[in-house]
């Protein structure tokens, strides 16, 4: 079958590109996506998902699963010290033995600093297998959040976190 020009049909998409799928017209029914939430599951008592979940936006689940209400998406939580990571290794195994709930999407590790200053070494060691598997976000010593003070900005070096959690707009970054 020829073109109204008389060509054959053919190769002439890659001399225009790829043509992308028409969006769909706006209708009662049509869902705009907006910002992922997630739910913050804290892997042992202290982990900080409430404080979390305070700052960047999301549900709290404290350490119990989301529910089928909550947003599926998880983001396990942990403090830096010996048995938050061992705690949160122990949940990783969960989710890779499928023993977690179903329909749950474990996204990410956020790990929250135990105490001022660097991480030990042989903490720092214990890190490297999580990070192995899945996606780390760090979060620093925040001295105010100790004191209950959650409102100020986040830490500059929570920015990756921020983008993950899509809380940037409503934050004012």
């Amino acid at each position: 079958m020829r073109t109204t020009d008389g060509r054959l049909p053919g190769p002439e998409i890659w001399i225009r590109g790829p043509v992308s799928a028409p969006e769909p017209p706006p209708g009662p029914y049509s869902v705009r996506p907006g910002p992922r939430r997630f739910s913050w599951l804290g892997t042992h008592g202290g982990a900080g998902a409430s404080t979390l979940a305070a700052v960047y936006g999301g549900h709290d689940c404290g350490r119990d699963w989301p529910g089928p209400d909550d947003p599926p998406s998880v983001l396990l939580v942990a403090r830096t010290h010996a048995c938050g990571l061992d705690s949160v290794l122990r949940m990783l195994e969960v989710f890779r033995r499928g023993q977690a709930p179903t329909g749950l999407d474990l996204d990410a590790v956020v790990l929250i600093a135990d105490a001022p200053g660097r991480l030990p070494r042989p903490l720092a060691q214990r890190v490297r297998p999580i990070e192995s598997v899945i996606d780390v976000y760090r979060v620093p010593w925040v001295h105010d959040w100790r004191l209950g003070d959650l409102s100020g900005t986040p830490p500059r070096e929570t920015e990756p976190l921020i983008r993950l959690t899509a809380t940037a707009a409503r934050r004012g970054h």
